[in-house]
């Protein structure tokens, strides 16, 4: 028997629903697959945001500064916390998480965007387009996140986003 907080034993569980398999079945491959072995911190980031998303926690995903290997001291841990789009996106949210103690990442702080994932097909935000680049998936339920990034990056590919560059920041925009 393994005592888990309740709030990563829903992400589990609704995990194990979106793979159509048993809870049992799919933690025995989740640890059994490269990668399983998360560490205490990212146990306690992917837990946090399954205590406040519960079964609507889509993925976590790291990207920034951090994720490109260009982070100093001061800089934040970014991640994007991704909720079902019925949970509405709202300072009460943020509220929530900060109601809880500071997490950090290898000595970073964590600094949570909460989103909805893009329309399939729709030309993405910055930020995602950003996240498809050089985003690290933490946590992901049934691989939606994984299909809608490699989305993004064929969007990327193809010409119909891409990256400027003015006075040393980027940005994206959409061809045409």
């Amino acid at each position: 028997m393994l005592r888990i907080d309740p709030g990563l034993h829903g992400a589990l569980r609704s995990a194990a629903h979106a793979a159509a398999t048993s809870l049992n079945e799919y933690c025995a491959r989740k640890l059994a697959s490269p990668g399983a072995w998360l560490d205490e911190e990212a146990s306690g980031l992917i837990g946090r945001a399954a205590w406040l998303l519960g079964e609507s926690l889509v993925g976590v995903v790291a990207f920034g500064s951090w994720t490109r290997g260009e982070s100093r001291a001061a800089s934040d841990f970014d991640v994007l916390l991704i909720a079902e789009e019925c949970v509405p996106i709202t300072r009460e949210l943020y509220r929530r998480w900060d109601s809880k103690p500071v997490l950090h990442w290898r000595g970073h702080e964590v600094e949570p965007h909460f989103v909805h994932l893009p329309s399939k097909g729709a030309i993405p935000s910055g930020t995602w387009a950003e996240v498809a680049t050089d985003g690290v998936v933490l946590h992901e339920r049934g691989l939606e996140v994984s299909a809608r990034l490699a989305g993004i990056r064929g969007m990327i590919s193809a010409g119909r986003i891409s990256r400027r560059r003015v006075h040393g920041q980027s940005y994206w925009v959409r061809a045409g």
